[in-house]
């Protein structure tokens, strides 16, 4: 079994920022794209990240400007840069690289 491995989910107050981790197996971190999904309670999971091997990124909408993914193929891990967080932004993000592969995820909580 292929292991990720998410980190830096947290209780944030809005305005506030996290960063999120995902370390994975060489392999894996080659495949072509990488991303980061979330997914609230009762909601569908959706797509909030990505990038490629070369480093072009693409964000939803609701994100956009404000988080910000990069990758560092020495760690082997993708990052997700989240500043400026709003309530709406709780929920368990998910490490997904292209494929059929996903994290555990790790909670991130925008709360005062």
């Amino acid at each position: 079994q292929v292991q990720l491995v998410e980190s830096g989910g947290g209780l944030v107050q809005p305005g506030g920022s996290l960063r999120l981790s995902c370390a994975a197996p060489e392999s894996i971190f080659s495949i072509y794209f990488m991303g980061w999904h979330r997914q609230a309670p009762g909601t569908e999971r959706e797509f909030v990240a990505g990038i490629t091997t070369g480093g072009a990124s693409n964000y939803a909408d609701s994100v956009k400007g404000r988080f910000t993914i990069s990758r560092d193929n020495a760690k082997n891990t993708v990052y997700l840069q989240m500043n400026n967080l709003k309530p709406e932004d709780t929920a368990v993000y998910y490490c997904h690289p292209d494929g059929p592969l996903w994290g555990q995820g790790t909670q991130v909580t925008v709360s005062s």
